[in-house]
């Protein structure tokens, strides 16, 4: 059963970067936004991929995100 995972996504000045909180090492940047959350959800999918395929526990997704009005 597939798993939600939460993906940050920050804007640099060279383009878009993300990562998964919950699955340290699983990343992805591009140019665009639209192209980095394509990106990071295959890059997602590829990382437990690999962790089932090599025996690895799978990590549960833990992090929260919410909006912080300042």
């Amino acid at each position: 059963m597939p798993k939600n995972y939460i993906a940050i996504i920050e804007k640099s000045p060279n383009g878009y970067g993300a990562y998964l909180p919950d699955l340290p090492g699983c990343v992805a940047a591009a140019d665009t936004e639209d192209e980095v959350v394509k990106l990071i959800r295959e890059a997602a999918v590829l990382h437990l991929d690999m962790l089932r395929t090599s025996g690895d526990t799978i990590p549960a997704p833990l992090s929260k995100a919410i909006t912080v009005e300042a």
